[in-house]
């Protein structure tokens, strides 16, 4: 599993109620859906880290 970094995440009110309430319905953490919609965002962009390795 690859090493996790903390960092400060600044989101307005509105789109962090939002997040929140989509991680709810998908049984997961706030933490772990803005991962999860981060990672796919970047895979969709053919830019996930982890694309190239699968090319190799």
């Amino acid at each position: 599993m690859s090493k996790k970094k903390a960092f400060a995440l600044r989101l307005n009110e509105e789109l962090l109620k939002a997040m929140e309430k989509w991680a709810s319905d998908e049984f997961r953490s706030t933490n772990g859906q803005i991962e999860y919609v981060l990672s796919r965002a970047l895979k969709e962009a053919k830019r996930h880290p982890h694309s190239k390795k699968e090319k190799e």
